[in-house]
């Protein structure tokens, strides 16, 4: 099975930005969507971007565009989440998963995907 592994979280400032980076362990990777979701102290998880195996579509929480951009490098089995202009409210541990459409279920919670072990992201005002 496919192991996912977030890299990139830390402290940040209010506005300023982090890249993560979300790790596969195999080359399947490659065939699927994928999405970052966070979860935040005291609430759900929730979904934040995903990306179609090819890098050709894209699709954000609507709170977050703008701000947020999801991308992938295939030939590094890795997708990235780059985010700016953070806030305090950005403040979770922040998930990869592999996903699997149609687009309503990959922007959807499900435990029975493979998830990543989570990268805590601070945002201190």
């Amino acid at each position: 099975q496919v192991q996912l592994v977030e890299s990139g979280g830390g402290l940040v400032q209010a506005g300023g930005s982090l890249r993560l980076s979300c790790a596969a362990s195999e080359r399947s990777f490659r065939n699927y969507w994928m999405g970052w979701f966070r979860q935040a102290p005291g609430k759900e998880r929730e979904f934040v971007a995903a990306i179609t195996w090819s890098g050709s579509s894209t699709y954000y929480a609507d709170s977050l565009k703008g701000r947020f951009t999801i991308s992938r490098d295939n030939a590094k089995n890795t997708v990235y989440l780059q985010m700016n202009s953070l806030n305090p409210e950005d403040t979770a541990v922040y998930y990869c998963a592999i996903k699997v459409g149609p687009i309503a279920r990959v922007v959807s919670d499900y435990e029975t995907d493979t998830w990543g072990q989570g990268t805590q992201v601070t945002v201190s005002s």
